[in-house]
């Protein structure tokens, strides 16, 4: 099992009134799998995705990710960069930054050589390779999404994953990033943890789940 979360709680105080958010949480992820979640807006699919991420504590429960207890860990930073890759609504790129750069930001984060025959075979699967020089305000919003993607997964991590990957795409491209999630967990085995609105990519789970008034529930 690559993630298995038990009994994930997490409650926010709105004035007098408390929200429980997430109440007994409770899933197993295996590798190579694909989840999706959905559930009405504020319905805490954003929360989850950020204390499984480990951006956010719960304020109960316990997380493993490859068999490593998160509640010990004490440089959660260098096991977020190793373990888990990152895909928002937005894609979150530096303007300064050229596209190889952005891609190659967690690597520069943990110090690592960089490869660059690999660095173009990576470019090059996501049909990039000629705009490695390019910046991020040279690109479609399809391109732009596709480049976070390659900065999600350059230090192969155990799981990538997406908050509403597809939310600012138009129907076009919302289909490129589906193929493209499918031939990534289907070539590199990648573990895809995605919360979406979207029909079309909820479908592509091969576990799916509802969330709503803070129960996570199997489809």
């Amino acid at each position: 099992m690559i993630l298995s979360v038990k009994n994930l709680s997490k409650n926010f105080r709105d004035g007098k009134k408390n929200l429980n958010v997430l109440q007994d949480v409770s899933f197993d992820v295996k590798k190579g799998e694909i989840v999706t979640i959905k559930g009405p807006s504020g319905s805490g699919k954003s929360t989850l995705l950020s204390i499984l991420g480990t951006l956010d504590d719960a304020d109960s429960g316990k997380i493993v990710i490859n068999s490593t207890l998160i509640n010990e860990v004490k440089d959660l930073n260098k096991l977020r960069n190793l373990n888990i890759g990152f895909v928002f609504q937005f894609h979150n790129l530096i303007s300064e930054l050229t596209l190889e750069e952005n891609v190659l930001i967690p690597k520069m984060i943990n110090k690592e050589e960089i490869d660059n025959q690999k660095i173009e075979e990576l470019f090059t699967f996501f049909d990039l390779q000629d705009r490695m020089k390019s910046f991020p305000n040279d690109l479609s919003g399809g391109e732009k999404q596709r480049v976070a993607v390659m900065r999600a997964i350059i230090n192969n991590p155990s799981i990538v994953i997406a908050d509403e990957p597809t939310g600012n795409l138009d129907k076009e491209n919302v289909l490129k990033i589906i193929a493209l999630f499918k031939k990534l967990n289907i070539n590199n085995k990648l573990t895809f943890i995605i919360a979406t609105h979207d029909d079309q990519i909820f479908e592509i789970g091969h576990s799916k789940y509802n969330l709503e008034s803070g129960k996570l529930i199997k489809i």
